[in-house]
């Protein structure tokens, strides 16, 4: 195993208990070390040199486009003709219980 914290077999099965799903001895073995290895690998990164380096939210420049949100009335008549049912001026919903 590399240097740097290992992922232990005790560690997996505890997740695999907290995830309910249920590994042989074989898989243990196996995930711990994957997790491990993928420790490893943040460790790299913690030591990359990020120092002036501006912050990147999207890797792509694509933006939304979005219209002005201009409110307009509307009669409640017309509302109501696309509603299925009513009552008068009300909407009519199920019971919820």
């Amino acid at each position: 195993m590399v240097k740097g914290k290992e992922i232990t077999n005790a560690q997996v099965k505890h997740l695999a208990w907290l995830s309910r799903i249920k590994i042989s001895k074989t898989e243990e073995q196996k995930y711990a070390n994957e997790m491990s290895q993928i420790l490893i690998y943040f460790k790299k990164l913690d030591e990359a040199e990020t120092e002036g380096i501006k912050p990147t939210y999207h890797v792509t420049e694509v933006t939304n486009v979005m219209r002005e949100d201009e409110p307009k009335p509307q009669p409640s008549d017309q509302l109501l003709k696309i509603v299925p049912v009513t009552k008068g001026r009300f909407v009519k919903a199920p019971r919820i219980v």
